[in-house]
């Protein structure tokens, strides 16, 4: 009796002991996974998720980019740019086609009655462009510069050239860049000419105007490159420089505007924009805002 009770003691220490350890055991296990996940900050919290976006073709390259890095950062994201215009990009915003809309000009005060919350990402020229063979124009005033998309001037030849015919170029009704070269260039009396080659894209500019010797345009800087020349305006060439110095008038914001209140994600791109990363994009072809 004495060998089978104390066989059973040893045996019910045994279990108890066994038992302890699993749980020691289970305790340390906690430990490993809290030092995994410290080895990964985030790891529970990354951003996850699909943003959309629509407007102004003038903020779309710029938009791409952002859409590229930050989906690099969080690989749970994705980020769709369209295009359609700034009248475009206020709409879909408005109405929650897009979650959040991008607009190269002020908002019309019709548009600011909509409530949108408008965050500036980067400033930017507007510049008048000609063929990169039009040796004869270097320098226009904003006056002629408007009388020639208003169709007062209409041949080279009343601007130092030759006897040649202006081929205007103009952005679409509801394009931003249109929009705020009216604002800046034309003015409250004077309206682009309905002569005027009407282009859908600043794209559709910068092609229009490298293919005809005659004509002229108008481009965000974004969009310069050699197979267009720019013309100074009132003497101050569109520069970056110029542009934050204030010498080159015809400049205006790109915003991104959104109803209702920010999700997570929105915000974090929002915030990720004008970070130093995101103004590190801007500073390649635009004007930083910080």
């Amino acid at each position: 009796m004495f060998n089978t009770g104390f066989k059973s003691k040893w045996m019910l220490l045994f279990i108890v002991t066994m038992l302890a350890a699993l749980v020691v055991a289970g305790c340390g296990g906690g430990a490993s996974d809290t030092g995994a996940k410290d080895q990964e900050p985030g790891a529970e919290t990354a951003l996850k998720g699909t943003l959309t976006t629509a407007g102004s073709t003038s903020v779309q390259p710029l938009s791409e980019e952002f859409a590229q890095a930050f989906m690099a950062k969080y690989p749970g994201t994705n980020v769709m740019v369209q295009g359609g215009g700034s009248s475009q990009g206020v709409k879909a915003a408005n109405e929650g086609v897009a979650d959040f809309g991008a607009s190269s000009r002020n908002l019309k005060d019709e548009e600011k009655a909509y409530g949108l919350t408008e965050v500036v990402v980067c400033l930017d020229g507007i510049a008048v462009v000609v063929h990169p063979e039009n040796k004869f124009v270097e320098d226009l005033s904003i006056e002629d510069v408007c009388k020639v998309f208003a169709g007062e001037i209409t041949n080279w030849k009343e601007l130092g050239g030759p006897d040649s015919k202006i081929m205007a170029v103009t952005r679409e009704a509801g394009s931003g860049t249109r929009g705020a070269f009216e604002e800046m260039v034309m003015g409250k009396d004077a309206k682009i000419s309905d002569t005027a080659i009407v282009q859908p894209s600043n794209g559709g500019v910068h092609q229009a105007v490298a293919g005809d010797k005659n004509a002229i345009g108008y481009l965000s800087m974004g969009y310069l490159d050699d197979k267009v020349k720019t013309v100074k305006v009132d003497g101050v060439e569109a520069t970056v420089d110029n542009i934050k110095a204030g010498t080159y008038k015809i400049s205006r914001p790109f915003i991104y505007m959104y109803k209702g209140e920010a999700s997570p994600l929105l915000q974090a791109f929002m915030d990720y924009c004008l970070s130093d990363e995101g103004q590190a994009i801007v500073a390649k072809h635009y004007i930083t805002v910080n």
